[in-house]
C-alpha cells in the first residue's frame, strides 16, 4: 500500500472570499446581492448564502467537544439515541394501559401520560403501569398543578412496592405553574408553594425531572424562534431561583428542570435553536457554581401544532418530519410527533403510528440516532447557532432586568408580545408573505373538508377552561385558521363559486397569470378553470359564461390590458364579477372604466377573497 500522503487537489488553488463574491456579481448581472441572496431572518440577523471556515474563526463553542460543557454539541459522547415517546390521554386507566403495552411494543420506548388531578391515586398508578417495566421506559406525567406531590408519592409507592431500581428509574412529572399564567390568563402563582415538596417527594427517583419549562406553548401560539428561545431561558432561570430560595441546592434544583420546547418548519434554524438553548442554559446554570454535568439542558421536542392544516392535512406530515429531524439532528432528549389529523379530531390510530414510525424511519433506516453532532462544523449552523444564540440572549436579558420571567407572565407582557408575532404572522400569511402550503400557496383545486370542522384549543394541561382570565391568555390560534374559515364558509354556499380564466395575449404571461390566479382563488374553496387561449375577448366571455362562472379573470400582460381589459368588461356587462391579474400601468385608465378588482402579488388574498365571498353573497 502506498505511503504516499499527499493531499488531494493540492495543485488547485482554494478561491478566497472575495473571488467568491466577484462570481456572484457576474452571475446576477447586476441584481442587488443584498437582495436577492442575503436572507433578513424574523430574528433580527442576516444570513448570508454561503459561509467559509473563517466566518467561524471567533466562535468559541466550535472548540468544544460533544457530551462536554457548554454542551453545544449534545450531552452524549457516543451516540445519539433518543426516546420515542408519545402520549395518551387518561381516561380509563384500565384502557390506556393497553394502549400503552401495545404502543411499547411498536417502538415507543417513553410513554405521556395526562392524568386529570382528581384521579390521582395510588389505584390508579397501579392500575396504568401494570406491567409495565419502567427501568427500560422512560415515563412521564402530567396532572393538576396541586396534585403533583400526590402523583409524585404514588409513583415512589409503586415502584418501591415493585422493588424497582428506583436508581435507574427515567421520567418526569409535569410542574410548571407559569404555563398556567400564560395560556390561562390566571394568577396560578400560589401552586408555585408545592415546587419544593415535589423535588422533596421525588428525593428516591434521581433520574426524574420534575420541574418543566413548557415553552412548547409559545411556539404553538406562533412565537419567533428567538422569542422561544430567550423566554424559555428566562423562564427557566426563574426556576432556578424559586427553587435555590426555597433552600433546594442548586445541583439538584438544575438536575430537577427539564425543557419541553416545540420545533417547527424553519429547518436550520431549529437546529440552530437547540444547539444555542444548551449552550446559553449551560452558561446561566454554571453561575451557580455547580458542577459541569449539571449545566447540562434537557429537552424534548414536540413539533408544532401552529403550522399544522385541517386543508391538504398529509402535507402536516412533510412539516412534521422536516421538524423531526431538526429535533434530532440537534441532539434532543426526546421527540414527540404531533399526528397529521390533530387539527380537525382526536388523532386517530393510523394517525399515531405514521407519527411514531416517522421517528422510527430516522432511526432505523436513517441511522439519526447513530452519529453525535451531525451538524458540526457547518459552516452555516455554527454560524446560525452564533447568531441566534446572541439574539436568545438579548431577549433573556431583557426579561431578566425587567424584573424576571414570573413578573412579566404576571404584567402580561411575555403573552402580549407572543400574541403580537402571532398578529404578525397572520397578517403576513393573508399577503402570502408567509407561505402555508395547500392553504395560501398550491392549494388542491378540488379538495373539499368532508365534513371536517377545526378542534377549539384548549390550555396547556389540555383540559378546557371557561375561567374568566385576569390577564391576556396566549392566542393558539393557527396560521392557517382564517383561510380555514374562508374556505369552510365558501363550502356552505348553495352554489361553489367558478373563476373562469380569461387568457389572452402573450403566451408566456397569460400563462404565469392564469396559474397564479388559479392558485390565489382555489384557496377560497373556489372552482377555478384555465384555459389554453382566445383570440378575442368576446369569444373567451361567451365561454365564461356558458361555464356559469361566477368570476371572469382577464390574463394577459400589462402591455396588453390596454386593449384588452376595457372590452372584455363592458362585454361582460356585470353579469359575473371581472378581476384582472397583475397591477398594470394603466391601472388607473381601467379604474376610471369601472373595473375595481385586481389581484397580483401584493395583494391582501386573504381581505381580498373575503370581499370577493361579500359580493359573492357568501
Amino acid at each position: 500500500m502506498s505511503n504516499n500522503k499527499e493531499k488531494l487537489f493540492s495543485e488547485f488553488q482554494a478561491p478566497t472570499t472575495q473571488e467568491w463574491l466577484d462570481k456572484i456579481e457576474v452571475d446576477l448581472k447586476g441584481a442587488d446581492f443584498q437582495k436577492r441572496l442575503v436572507w433578513r431572518t424574523n430574528e433580527g440577523f442576516n444570513v448570508q448564502p454561503f459561509y467559509r471556515r473563517e466566518d467561524l474563526k471567533d466562535l468559541k463553542a466550535v472548540d468544544s467537544l460533544p457530551g462536554e460543557f457548554p454542551f453545544v454539541r449534545g450531552n452524549k459522547k457516543d451516540n445519539n439515541l433518543w426516546f420515542v415517546r408519545q402520549d395518551i390521554i387518561v381516561d380509563d386507566a384500565k384502557a390506556a394501559n393497553a394502549k400503552a403495552l401495545d404502543i411499547l411494543n411498536k417502538g415507543v420506548d417513553s410513554l405521556g401520560f395526562k392524568i386529570a388531578g382528581s384521579d390521582v391515586s395510588r389505584e390508579l398508578i397501579a392500575t396504568l403501569l401494570d406491567g409495565i417495566l419502567p427501568q427500560y421506559v422512560e415515563l412521564n406525567f402530567q396532572t393538576c398543578q396541586r396534585h403533583c406531590v400526590e402523583l409524585a408519592e404514588a409513583l415512589v409507592a409503586y415502584f418501591k412496592e415493585k422493588d424497582y431500581p428506583l436508581a435507574d428509574l427515567k421520567g418526569s412529572i409535569n410542574f410548571d405553574p407559569i404555563s398556567k399564567i400564560l395560556c390561562k390568563g390566571k394568577d396560578t402563582s400560589a401552586a408555585l408553594q408545592f415546587a419544593k415538596p415535589l423535588i422533596e417527594a421525588l428525593k428516591e427517583l434521581p433520574g426524574y425531572k420534575c420541574i418543566n419549562v413548557n415553552s412548547l406553548s409559545l411556539n404553538n401560539a406562533g412565537a419567533y424562534i428567538y422569542q422561544e428561545l430567550g423566554y424559555a431561558l428566562a423562564w427557566g432561570a426563574e426556576y432556578m431561583n424559586i427553587l435555590t430560595e426555597a433552600g433546594i441546592d442548586a445541583t439538584e434544583a438544575a438536575r430537577r428542570i427539564k425543557f419541553n420546547m416545540g420545533v417547527s418548519e424553519n429547518y436550520f434554524m431549529e437546529i440552530a435553536k437547540f444547539r444555542a438553548a444548551r449552550l446559553l442554559w449551560a452558561q446561566i446554570v454554571k453561575q451557580y457554581g455547580v458542577a459541569d454535568e449539571a449545566c447540562q439542558m434537557h429537552v424534548c421536542a414536540i413539533t408544532s401544532e401552529y403550522n399544522q392544516t385541517l386543508f391538504d392535512s398529509y402535507v402536516n406530515l412533510l412539516r412534521s418530519q422536516t421538524e423531526t429531524m431538526s429535533a434530532a439532528l440537534a441532539n434532543v432528549d426526546s421527540i414527540v410527533v404531533t399526528p397529521f389529523d390533530k387539527p380537525y379530531e382526536q388523532p386517530t390510530e393510523f394517525a399515531e403510528r405514521i407519527a411514531r414510525n416517522q421517528q422510527l424511519l430516522l432511526k432505523e433506516e436513517a441511522h439519526f440516532d447513530k452519529l453525535v453532532d451531525v451538524a458540526g462544523g457547518s459552516y452555516t449552523i455554527e454560524h446560525l447557532t452564533d447568531a441566534i444564540a446572541k439574539e436568545g440572549w438579548k431577549l433573556f436579558l431583557a426579561v431578566e432586568e425587567a424584573g424576571g420571567f414570573l413578573s412579566e407572565a404576571l404584567k402580561g407582557n411575555i403573552t402580549t408580545a407572543v400574541n403580537a408575532s402571532n398578529d404578525k404572522r397572520h397578517a403576513d400569511a393573508a399577503k402570502r408573505k408567509e407561505f402555508i402550503l395547500g392553504t395560501n400557496q398550491f392549494p388542491n383545486f378540488t379538495e373539499t373538508s368532508e365534513g371536517k370542522q377545526p378542534l377549539g384549543s384548549v390550555c396547556c394541561c389540555a383540559t378546557a377552561t371557561n375561567e374568566t382570565a385576569e390577564l391576556p391568555a396566549l392566542n393558539k390560534q393557527r396560521l392557517a385558521s382564517e383561510f380555514e374559515t374562508l374556505r369552510l364558509s365558501t363550502e356552505k354556499a348553495d352554489k361553489q363559486p367558478i373563476a373562469f380564466m380569461l387568457t389572452i395575449g402573450n403566451l408566456a404571461m397569460r400563462q404565469a397569470r392564469a396559474q397564479f390566479s388559479c392558485n390565489f382563488l382555489a384557496a377560497a374553496g373556489y372552482k377555478v378553470m384555465d384555459n389554453l387561449g382566445f383570440k378575442t375577448v368576446e369569444e373567451g366571455v361567451d365561454a365564461a359564461l356558458e361555464a356559469k362562472a361566477d368570476i371572469v379573470v382577464i390574463c394577459s400582460s400589462d402591455d396588453e390590458y390596454a386593449e384588452y381589459a376595457i372590452p372584455a368588461y363592458k362585454y361582460l356587462n356585470s353579469r359575473a364579477m371581472f378581476v384582472v391579474a397583475g397591477a398594470p400601468a394603466c391601472s388607473e385608465d381601467l379604474k376610471a372604466a369601472g373595473i375595481e378588482n385586481f389581484i397580483h402579488v401584493k395583494s391582501n388574498q386573504l381581505e381580498t377573497l373575503k370581499a370577493y365571498n361579500a359580493k359573492l353573497g357568501i
